[in-house]
């Protein structure tokens, strides 16, 4: 009798829902934590956290010269603030104080670092909207 309640459609469609929500649970109780953003702590004395900002003003100011663009480059100052995030390789989030025009500045940049590729990438770089 067992065996044929595990062969109906019905039961194995049951079955089947049930796991699949149960999976979805347990994912649902991790979200946050796997792939999720990590700030990054003594961020002032972290030393890859600073070379990454120094990094992003560089880039910028590289693409500044290559548009021909009047604006001025930036300074840069130190990175204020970070967060990571394991994606193909890791998303560092940077608040950077740079100094444009002889004014302190702040803004955001997304840098993306593979390093069994030796390569990071800088993906976004913007004055802080706050």
């Amino acid at each position: 009798m067992e065996a044929l309640l595990i062969r109906s459609p019905a039961m194995t469609l049951t079955i089947l829902l049930v796991t699949v929500t149960s999976l979805s649970i347990g994912a649902e109780s991790y979200r946050g934590m796997v792939g999720g953003r990590k700030e990054i702590e003594n961020v002032k004395g972290n030393e890859e956290v600073q070379e990454l900002g120094k990094f992003s003003v560089d880039e910028y100011n590289q693409r500044l010269k290559l548009k021909k663009e009047e604006e001025e480059g930036l300074e840069f100052v130190e990175v204020v603030g970070a967060e990571s995030q394991v994606v193909a390789g890791i998303k560092y989030y940077l608040k950077i104080s740079a100094i444009q025009n002889g004014s302190p500045r702040m803004f955001d940049s997304e840098v993306v670092v593979k390093p069994w590729l030796r390569c990071k990438k800088l993906l976004n770089f913007a004055p802080t909207s706050q």
